[in-house]
């Protein structure tokens, strides 16, 4: 079937040095010829070969729009498998606009947000991780994310959900077979060898769900909540780390009474800081408020860093704070070793079993130690990545929960000495959901979704 021929501004709308307008389409060489000139006008767009760049001029009529550069790649050879037409032109908005008009009018159509990458795979060039993985590349805010999502670009993702889901495959087409032919094809202790199969199978999606909460770490960043008494040295941390004076610092106990939000990187590695209202009893009301919105932080946070004042003994405040990070991943930070310590890290580090870093935050002294320690605990100090595979969609890890326990259903099956016909079943659940991640079993309406959330022209 003919597809209609789409247009769109691939640039940012801002003025810039260069401007790009693609098409993607079967007449998109043709539309392109429609408007373009070469500097002798005898040069026509549908006589030169792929992937090639001609200067030029766009006309709107015998009106002079702009001086470009035009690439061509025709078909299946592009980005979409379609011809596809590149303009570069100056980058200034009403220029791209008046280029995007102009084609318009002589034949294409307003592309759809997401629509060229739609079409890549619509057309079997890209599988749907790969797709989601062009918006990730493009929204990636650290190094970090940005090479995971690179990796899922070129199938690091798909390839290993291929993988499983063909094994799922080739035995539900054992199982077919001796179903349709038992003459010549036995399944006599067959549930033993797909036993083995599952268990392999499930072990390989256990570890592609592991990886889920890194992959949310690394894309959104990881939620840090700044915890302690009044006067502890929270704000003080929280400037320093930031880099900037954004927390009001007193030496009067309790200037924090909300939250403070900011976004840093930290070796690269996102970190999403809270700073809250100091800890402890109080009968103000704007402070217990406070208070209160600091515990519920601490207890959604992916890491509590607990900041102590070593100046000064431990008390039922720091008891409650203890009690609070017990189960969870905390640093505690013994702050003001400046100073004469009465609280020791070795009386720390024994109240709480979480490891503990001797700072000053306000002569900024331990800082390094501090965010060496961030990389070991949330990366185990590589940060090549090298060849792992990171799941970092929820929509990937709600589909890969489904196989895993359509499987179990399958391994309960065999444990329970069900005949063969009863594993189809779930084993088809399992590579449909397998397949919603890749795209071979998704729904129109769930493509349409993924789409709608790209950029123009992408």
């Amino acid at each position: 079937m003919v597809k209609n021929t789409i247009a769109a501004i691939s640039t940012g709308l801002t003025n810039s040095g260069i401007g790009k307008v693609r098409m993607s389409g079967s007449q998109a060489i043709e539309i392109a010829d429609r408007v373009y000139k070469s500097p002798k006008g005898k040069k026509k767009l549908s006589n030169v070969e792929s992937h090639t760049i001609h200067y030029g001029y766009i006309y709107d009529d015998d009106r002079l729009i702009d001086e470009v550069l035009v690439l061509v790649m025709r078909a299946p050879k592009s980005y979409t498998t379609e011809d596809m037409v590149e303009i570069d032109c100056h980058g200034g908005v009403v220029v791209m606009k008046k280029i995007l008009e102009t084609l318009i009018r002589h034949g294409a159509r307003p592309a759809e947000p997401g629509e060229f990458t739609k079409r890549a795979f619509l057309n079997g060039r890209i599988d749907l991780t790969q797709a989601e993985a062009v918006i990730d590349v493009i929204q990636a805010q650290n190094e970090y994310a940005l090479e995971s999502s690179v990796k899922q670009l070129r199938g690091s993702v798909f390839h290993k959900i291929k993988e499983i889901r063909q094994d799922i495959l080739n035995q539900v087409a054992f199982i077919e077979a001796a179903m349709d032919d038992p003459e010549h094809i036995s399944a006599d202790h067959f549930g033993e060898e797909l036993s083995g199969h599952v268990k392999d199978d499930m072990k390989a999606l256990q570890k592609l769900l592991d990886s889920a909460d890194n992959g949310r770490l690394l894309k959104e960043g990881i939620r840090t909540v700044i915890v302690g008494k009044p006067n502890a040295g929270k704000s003080s941390l929280l400037n320093v780390l930031v880099g900037d004076e954004r927390a009001i610092v007193t030496d009067i106990a309790g200037t924090t009474r909300d939250t403070l939000e900011e976004s840093i990187l930290v070796h690269g590695i996102p970190l999403n800081i809270v700073d809250t209202a100091g800890i402890r009893d109080t009968e103000d009301v704007v402070e217990k408020i406070g208070v209160s919105k600091a515990k519920s932080f601490a207890q959604d946070a992916d890491l509590i860093i607990y900041v102590v004042d070593g100046s000064t003994p431990l008390d039922e405040n720091d008891g409650q704070i203890i009690e609070m990070i017990k189960d969870k991943k905390a640093i505690v930070l013994l702050n003001k070793i400046d100073l004469n310590l009465v609280t020791t890290k070795a009386i720390l580090e024994k109240k709480t079993s979480h490891p503990v870093v001797e700072i000053s935050a306000r002569n900024e002294q331990g800082i390094d130690a501090l965010e060496g320690l961030l990389k070991d605990m949330f990366f185990e100090g590589r940060l090549s990545f090298n060849d792992e595979i990171y799941i970092t969609s929820a929509r990937h890890k709600a589909a890969l929960l489904d196989a895993m326990e359509s499987l179990s259903l399958v391994q309960r099956s065999i444990d329970d000495g069900m005949p063969e016909d009863f594993f189809s079943i779930d084993l088809m659940n399992a590579c449909e959901a397998l397949g919603r991640i890749t795209g071979e079993s998704a729904g129109q309406d769930l493509i349409d979704t993924i789409f709608s959330d790209f950029c123009m022209g992408k």
